[in-house]
């Protein structure tokens, strides 16, 4: 089925996916398999640059059930643990290891190009039977009398085309093409941040296999970097900061990434060899949600939705299961629409649960009370293996670690209550940190 040049005669189809990342390419896949006929949009063309590579092993399952698994495996460096390292204890790192989780099941994750990762569920969406498009970018989308959902594109040469489906799956990521023809996006105002992030060749490593590949967290005085070592010998290396840092830049972005590389000395010593290999990029990040998930015929999967802070590396966890979750809600929808509500709420449950499971953390991870916490764990009412849990994206089977960081949770108000002086600095300079700044007051506005 070739889709029209003239957005008159628009071209049907079950489904329409909009995006072709993580949750985009789920949802079709899954979809494809269950005899749906599905068209993906992907403005790009793949491979493209994403950044994002660092994966959890709650992942591990979802690669089994796409047919992915061995290619992922193939690409990937494994991850067997999460370093974090911190100033205020001495420049010392903690690591948690995967392994000592509560779930010994998932031991272990992978590290990966995101412009390989992609590809490689992009294109097992197209083996599935999805019609796929690339270079073409939604435009618009509008809901008909009959219930049908127009969707308007444009192809990178200027060429119109256009579908009728019978549901759309936002995954335009943070394009949030209907979050912002909706009028429905809102900045998260208890979390606001910017990165910067480059790639280098050359980083020291650790000596031991089973670190070498280790995401490493490196607290520093305005955020957090990461460390992401890659199967081909480069490393990912980001900082993510507060906006009136960024703000802040007099210089060009390579030379004001590496003046913040040099403001955190554990890094640094890690990068005195290593040199860029490409020009490093600086991007507004700031956290936003969308009011709503869904709505007749259409639903908002991964960070078309919501986007958090990457601290804890949820997102390509988030977006894969959001992916595949709202393909199921279509899916029940289309072969039973009197499930409508039902279906919907259940997928509207599940969008929010990561986002708001990992926030609690996310807001208070440069806490002095939070940082002690992590840099001491102790296993206490099985607080650290359920933290493991959190850490490895095991946040939406049966795994009962609930109880668990709800102990936690109250042990961190408990310490906070006993330093409570330095909890109420802490809290002040944080809510000046996270206000946006000028240009994101206008954007939100």
């Amino acid at each position: 089925m070739k889709a029209p040049t003239d957005p008159l005669s628009p071209a049907p189809t079950d489904v329409l996916v909009i995006g072709g990342g993580p949750a985009g390419s789920s949802a079709a896949i899954v979809l494809a398999e269950r005899g749906r006929s599905v068209v993906q949009l992907e403005k790009s063309h793949h491979p493209r640059f994403h950044i994002g590579e660092s994966l959890l092993p709650a992942n591990l399952p979802i690669f089994e059930r796409l047919g992915v698994a061995e290619q992922v495996k193939a690409i990937g460096m494994q991850k067997w643990g999460a370093e974090f390292v911190s100033p205020w204890h001495g420049g010392r790192g903690e690591t948690f290891n995967f392994t000592e989780g509560w779930n010994k099941s998932l031991p272990f994750a992978y590290q990966v190009r995101r412009s390989e990762f992609d590809e490689i569920l992009i294109r097992r969406s197209q083996q599935q039977g999805t019609q796929l498009f690339e270079g073409c970018r939604a435009r618009r989308v509008e809901r008909q009398s009959d219930g049908q959902m127009l969707v308007e594109a444009e192809d990178d040469d200027g060429t119109p085309r256009a579908w009728l489906a019978r549901y759309v799956i936002d995954a335009s990521g943070r394009d949030t093409l209907l979050g912002n023809q909706l009028g429905n996006k809102r900045r998260n105002s208890k979390h606001n941040s910017a990165a910067l992030y480059g790639h280098f060749r050359h980083a020291e490593r650790y000596p031991e296999e089973k670190r070498a590949g280790n995401i490493s967290i490196y607290w520093f005085e305005h955020g957090w970097f990461w460390f992401i070592p890659l199967a081909d010998g480069v490393t990912s290396i980001g900082a993510v900061v507060w906006p009136y840092y960024l703000k802040s830049r007099k210089v060009p972005v390579r030379d004001f990434f590496l003046d913040t590389i040099a403001l955190c000395p554990s890094l640094a010593m890690r990068l005195k060899n290593a040199e860029l290999v490409a020009e490093p990029e600086a991007t507004g990040n700031y956290a936003y949600s969308c009011a709503a998930s869904y709505g007749p015929g259409y639903l908002l999967a991964g960070d078309a939705f919501s986007f958090i802070d990457p601290m804890f590396s949820s997102g390509v966890l988030m977006a894969m299961v959001t992916g595949i979750a709202g393909a199921e809600a279509v899916d029940e929808c289309l072969s039973q629409p009197q499930q409508y509500t039902k279906a919907m709420k259940e997928f509207d449950r599940i969008v929010r649960h990561g986002p708001n499971e990992y926030s609690w953390f996310i807001y208070r991870i440069t806490n002095p009370t939070m940082r002690d916490l992590f840099m001491a764990p102790r296993n206490d009412f099985r607080m650290k293996e359920a933290m493991l849990g959190l850490l490895a994206g095991d946040i939406y089977g049966d795994t009962p670690i609930w109880k668990s960081l709800r102990a936690f949770k109250g042990i961190y108000y408990v310490f906070s209550t006993l330093s409570l002086k330095r909890s109420l600095l802490a809290m002040r300079r944080r809510a000046a940190n996270i206000r946006p700044t000028e240009p994101e007051r206008a954007a939100a506005g």
